[in-house]
């Protein structure tokens, strides 16, 4: 029995596998291998057998939030109100078997404070391949929209490439890095796919999240952060509420925001403006641990504690915050 049931997994193997070598030429070779390695195991659909050995765009899978809680809580360092809302955001919205609209986020704060990290994290527990995945797609702006003199070519672009993608997979994840460098205008091309509408031409976007990643801001943050630290509160009192008002103010009336006078705000669309504290000295040390965990190290507090202070801290008088958050870690680490 237990021969007969490998030789059917073998069968259905090599079937496969002879499929996946043709599937470029043609694409009805693949069903119908699929189809003789389902007649074969017996008991395995289409689609069982095919996500084996592909990556597939599975809607009904659960988003773990233990997971991402765990996640954020120990690799993102300095940030509660970030930890805070994309857990509640994103285990909100895919717990929600019928959104009204995608989930937008918008994130701000100085670089090196975690952005980029939240993404991939994001994405990596909402897709077992994370950034490498096909139903994570990724622009930066100063790569994929260069020029201001083609605008309408990068907002025609842009939204044909959005479209295809979520006909692929309707919980596609779009991340929209260096916000603050795309050229104003070209981001509200996608503004009818973030909207209150059950389809845009047959397509329905209302799985699909959207997260900008942004230096604007980063200013308004430090200040607010600054402020609680004169007044000897601590970091962890901010709360969303001191910060989200100011921010999508200060961003919509800033122009090198991306967002500057954007539909996206004026009409809400943004479902949260995150923003990241700047990081301080403590912190600094936290994401030198981490790298030397990741790297396999043993943890020598004296490395860590010279990494740290090789970094440059501001205001010039108090030296409260790092001016580079954590981004010069990984760099100066090779150096001890």
């Amino acid at each position: 029995m237990l021969w007969a049931g490998w030789l059917r997994g073998a069968a259905a193997l090599a079937l496969l596998l002879a499929a996946r070598v043709v599937a470029a030429f043609e694409p009805i070779t693949v069903g119908l291998a699929i189809g003789a390695a389902s007649a074969i195991t017996g008991y395995l659909s289409y689609n069982d057998i095919y996500c084996r050995f592909a990556e597939c765009c599975r809607e009904e899978r659960p988003l773990n939030a233990s997971a991402l809680k765990l996640d954020l809580e120990e690799k993102l360092f300095g940030q509660h109100l970030a930890t805070e809302v994309i857990l509640k955001a994103l285990t909100g919205f895919r717990n929600n078997k019928n959104p009204k609209k995608p989930l937008t986020l918008s994130l701000h704060g100085w670089a090196g404070t975690g952005k980029n990290f939240v993404s991939q994290i994001v994405a990596e527990n909402l897709h077992p391949k994370g950034l490498k995945s096909n139903f994570v797609h990724l622009f930066v702006s100063t790569l994929h929209f260069p020029h201001e003199q083609k605008i309408k070519l990068y907002q025609d672009q842009l939204q044909k490439w959005i479209r295809g993608n979520v006909s692929a997979c309707a919980n596609s994840v779009f991340i929209f890095d260096e916000m603050d460098k795309l050229h104003p205008g070209i981001i509200d091309a996608i503004k009818p796919f973030l909207d209150y509408y059950e389809q845009v031409d047959g397509v329905s976007y209302r799985k699909a999240i959207f997260i900008f990643l942004s230096n604007a801001g980063g200013d308004l943050i430090t200040k607010t952060a600054l402020d609680f630290w004169r007044a000897g509160r601590k970091r962890e009192d901010i709360q969303l509420k001191d910060l989200e008002p100011v921010l999508s103010v200060g961003v919509f009336n800033n122009k090198h925001s991306g967002l500057w006078h954007s539909g996206l705000i004026d009409k809400n669309l943004i479902d949260y403006f995150i923003p990241f504290l700047p990081l301080e000295y403590r912190h600094v040390k936290m994401c030198v641990r981490a790298e030397m965990r990741a790297r396999g190290s043993a943890i020598d507090e004296d490395i860590v504690t010279r990494v740290a202070e090789e970094m440059t801290f501001f205001p010039k008088d108090e030296k409260i915050y790092s001016d580079k958050g954590c981004k010069t870690v990984q760099s100066r680490l090779d150096f001890h």
